[in-house]
């Protein structure tokens, strides 16, 4: 199984999709119960949303859902968002706090330093290539992580998510300019818009945001109405509200580029 694609551009933008993926490998999938098999938590069709968004923009892609491992978990088990509900680097629930796992099947912590070394170790040892190749090129990197989730979620929040959520982590992940003209784009379209909201940024926003080293790092958790028929199984990709949501996301990421290129030394 291939655990990570990379399809690379010229562009100094990359995307990064740790939560799209959806294989569990047979072993760990006999251990799920009826919740954990749903697999619910995905960040349904979010390669699809974003594909061919971006002229030249580099992806990179995890295959491996979040319940094996969570790509954008700090992978020493860090918390987060310390004393709110969130899941854990292998999650104990799902995003409702309903347990995900057969009675007694839960990870031990050997297993989990196993998928560690197995699943998100090469996600982030591509994305770290992808993101300093670009750097090297440009003089500038952006690493605009891809996200989507319901957006009614009473374990995690309280009330409706707005429909974009933009995270630089109280502005620590990327040069003031950069996260102005997000926010001022996401805001002039018409969908809700909030900066370093509930989502201020995951741990992958956090690690990679050196602004000073000239690599930006920005967090977009969509709500997953914008681009979904229903926020419930099968899951289907609403292609009439999708296109609707890409034009603003391209307008946003071209302003994001646009800005980058000018902070270049």
């Amino acid at each position: 199984m291939q655990v990570v694609s990379v399809q690379r551009g010229d562009s100094p933008i990359v995307l990064g999709q740790p939560h799209g993926g959806t294989f569990v490998p047979d072993e760990i999938a006999a251990r799920l119960n009826d919740t954990g098999r749903a697999l619910a938590d995905t960040d349904w069709h979010i390669n699809r949303l974003y594909e061919g968004i971006l002229a030249g923009a580099t992806v990179v892609q995890s295959h491996i859902h979040r319940y094996v491992i969570d790509a954008n978990r700090d992978p020493e088990g860090i918390s987060l968002y310390p004393g709110q509900n969130t899941t854990t680097l292998v999650p104990l629930t799902d995003f409702d706090g309903q347990p995900i796992w057969q009675s007694g099947q839960e990870s031990l912590e050997d297993e989990i330093a196993e998928r560690c070394q197995a699943y998100h170790a090469p996600y982030h040892s591509a994305l770290r290539e992808e993101v300093q190749r670009v750097r090297d090129r440009h003089g500038v990197a952006v690493l605009f992580d891809c996200h989507s989730i319901r957006s009614r979620i009473p374990f995690l929040f309280n009330g409706t998510l707005p429909d974009m959520n933009i995270g630089t982590d109280g502005g620590a992940t990327c040069a003031p300019r950069i996260e102005s003209v997000t926010y001022e784009y996401a805001s002039t379209s018409p969908f809700s818009t909030v900066l370093n909201g509930r989502f201020r940024g995951g741990w992958t926003t956090r690690h990679y945001g050196r602004p000073a080293e000239g690599v930006h790092a920005i967090q977009m958790e969509l709500a997953q109405s914008t681009y979904l028929a229903a926020e419930a199984a099968p899951w289907r990709y609403d292609p009439a509200k999708a296109d609707r949501l890409r034009r603003w996301l391209r307008d946003i990421l071209n302003a994001i580029q646009d800005t980058a290129l000018e902070l270049t030394p």
